[in-house]
């Protein structure tokens, strides 16, 4: 037995996206791997038939990729040079092509003058689709060769300037988007028209194809966005008249379907924990234009579950004729549940580990990505409340290699049951003394489970002992269990401590002087808090964190809103609220070793986070090592250059071994 290697994540196989054929008779999923060649992930189309699996596609670009009917797949890409050459140039259009599930090689099919994704089906050879566009020039795509050209020009001209007129101005693993917005288009595939359905200030986040019309939640705006609570309108497309069923900025939206020839509707108000409310289902009566609620309230409908193993989506909420499934976390798992007309909730999967995405053929059958067993991600048949596995991608890359067994461990602290785990070091021997590292995971509505985690694998085939938990605050376990609002540092932070008690505890074996503590996004704001109210831990790594609530409101996508709800305070009126639970406020207590990560595209977590960490702790005479990761943004552990992730796992656990050997 072997342990496993710091690299070993560049041979997994991340699955994605598994969608039955309309017959249901064949499913097309997606595979990604790491090539540390051109340092990126390549994406195939794999199909699944007859109980065997088989690679489609083999240029690695088929990432994104839809249905056209039971034979023929579709999807996005740039082939040949002269496409690239027009990408390269900064011209916006699609490249669809098609291709064949029972063999040869993609086709083009047709090209769309905006950069857009999947398209999705309405009527008589109709598509909807959603594409960018700029608020002030919503129709540029409409624009002749040589008027494209001209702007492209002018945009290069331009390109050493940022102009902002509304917030937010950026987005996490974009660039710049004051302007931009959302539009919601149909194309005709009969003639190759393409026509905009919306406004130029209207910014679409969902569509549903029902009665003959097109229904989407959407926010009209200049100025500053409250993407949080959009409206709900629908637009007819024969005439482009749209109209507004619920105005926006009255209730929180979170989903939207076709069902059962009308709308299935998540919706809160929003009276107990604003956004983050669990929705009620209710059904919208697109002939009667009747709200009936039909479920009080679905709970969690996604899965929040951390692991460093996945790359791509793939349907996590699916309506069918046979009820509406979706994926749930509950506790550190993520199950799979049925709502039906009646308002009833049924388990479909409630087994340990994950669902990570799945589909639902006409007859019933499921097909899942899944993560159990301490695996790294198969496909799997979900049959009679099981999984049956139907693939063996990663079987191969896990063999002899030490994987370490979850160790349960559950505690009372600050009045709630805490679940844990331990992971136990390779070649255990109860008569030694071993190091260990605490991990804290982000969110923090989020949650550590029994699924495989890559960088707490290595490190416990490195001779630590590896322990997680899932404090108040987080996912999983209702809305009350998940609010720390205004509380951020105080419960979970005891949770955490009372957590890392019970696991010296029962293993005297760990030496307390060697033990670390890390985390990322709110576990990273979790490893500054630590740093500043207790000197227990022998070092820390700190990765895309937050350190000061104030600075996060003016420069994170998301500061506005995140940050004074979660602090429960605003900029204007109780600042010094957010700069109570703010780390930097405690940094004369700074002591412990500490190793920074941030990436200088992170504008989730803006890398002015990390650099005021940095420079309280080397005021303060910690010893500091900061290191920054050019273009890469918050997903840096999940989904980061191969290239750069190996550095930041290299960068750690060197920290963690500058500390911790003797």
């Amino acid at each position: 037995m072997k342990p496993l290697e710091l690299d070993q994540f560049l041979q997994y196989k991340f699955l994605s996206d598994v969608r039955f054929s309309p017959d249901g008779k064949r499913a097309v999923f997606v595979v990604r791997s790491a090539d540390e060649k051109e340092n990126n992930y390549p994406a195939y189309l794999y199909l699944y038939e007859n109980g065997k699996e088989k690679r489609l596609s083999g240029l690695g670009q088929e990432g994104s990729f839809f249905w056209e009917d039971d034979t023929h797949v579709l999807f996005p890409a740039c082939r040949t040079p002269a496409e690239k050459k027009r990408q390269e140039a900064g011209e916006s259009f699609t490249s669809y092509y098609r291709l064949a599930v029972d063999g040869g090689e993609a086709q083009p099919a047709f090209e769309l003058p905006l950069s857009a994704g999947e398209l999705f089906p309405m009527d008589d050879g109709r598509y909807y689709f959603c594409a960018q566009i700029n608020r002030d020039e919503p129709d540029a795509y409409l624009l002749s060769k040589e008027d494209k050209e001209k702007k492209i020009a002018e945009k290069k001209k331009d390109a050493d300037y940022e102009v902002l007129e509304e917030h937010p101005f950026w987005f996490n693993g974009g660039t710049f988007r004051s302007g931009e917005r959302t539009a919601l288009f149909v194309y005709d595939s009969k003639d190759g028209s393409v026509r905009r359905m919306t406004e130029g200030d209207t910014d679409v986040s969902s569509v549903a194809w029902a009665g003959g019309k097109l229904w989407f939640l959407c926010e009209t705006y200049r100025g500053v966005s409250n993407f949080l609570q959009p409206g709900l309108s629908c637009c007819d497309p024969a005439t482009g008249e749209v109209t507004c069923i619920y105005p926006q900025n009255t209730r929180f939206f979170k989903a939207l379907e076709a069902w059962n020839g009308g709308l299935l509707v998540l919706v809160s108000d929003g009276e107990t924990h604003s956004y983050e409310q669990a929705p009620a289902a209710c059904f919208y009566d697109v002939h009667t234009g009747t709200l009936t609620r039909i479920c009080e309230s679905v709970g969690n409908y996604y899965n929040s579950t951390g692991s460093d193993c996945r790359l791509g989506g793939g349907y996590g909420f699916k309506a069918t004729e046979k009820g509406i499934f979706f994926c749930s976390t509950q506790w550190g798992n993520c199950h799979v549940r049925k709502l039906d007309e009646t308002g009833a909730i049924t388990p479909v999967w409630e087994g340990t580990g994950t669902v990570d995405c799945f589909d639902v053929a006409p007859d019933g059958s499921i097909l899942a990505v899944a993560m159990v067993e301490n695996r790294l991600q198969e496909l799997y048949a979900l049959e009679d409340g099981a999984l049956r596995k139907l693939t063996g991608l990663n079987d191969e890359v896990l063999r002899d290699r030490y994987v370490s067994g979850y160790e349960r461990i559950t505690l009372q602290s600050e009045g709630e049951e805490i679940e844990g785990w331990i992971l136990k070091p390779m070649d255990y021997d109860p008569n030694k003394t071993y190091p260990a590292i605490l991990d804290i995971h982000g969110g923090p509505r989020t949650v550590y489970g029994e699924i495989f985690f890559h960088e707490m694998q290595f490190w416990a085939g490195q001779g630590y002992f590896v322990f997680f938990c899932n404090p108040i605050g987080s996912d999983g376990r209702g809305d009350d269990f998940a609010d720390i609002t205004g509380r951020y540092g105080v419960h979970d932070f005891r949770n955490l401590m009372d957590f890392t008690d019970a696991v010296l505890e029962k293993y005297p074996q760990i030496d307390r002087s060697r033990v670390a503590v890390t985390g990322g996004s709110y576990g990273g704001f979790m490893t500054n808090w630590i740093v500043g109210h207790t000197h227990r831990f022998c070092c820390a790594a700190t990765q895309r964190s937050i350190a000061n609530w104030i600075s996060f409101y003016g420069t994170s996508d998301i500061g506005i809103h995140f940050g004074e709800y979660q602090t429960a305070a605003n900029i204007v009126d109780s600042p010094e609220k957010m700069w109570q639970q703010s780390p930097m406020k405690y940094a004369v207590n700074f002591r412990t070793p500490t190793l920074i990560i941030h990436s200088d595209c992170d504008y989730r977590c803006p890398i002015s986070e990390g650099y005021q960490m940095f420079t309280a702790l080397q005021e303060q005479g910690v010893p500091t090592r900061m290191v920054v990761f050019h273009g890469e943004n918050h997903e840096l552990s999940r989904s980061g250059k191969p290239t750069h992730r190996v550095r930041r796992l290299t960068e750690i656990t060197n920290w963690f071994k500058k500390y911790t050997d003797k």
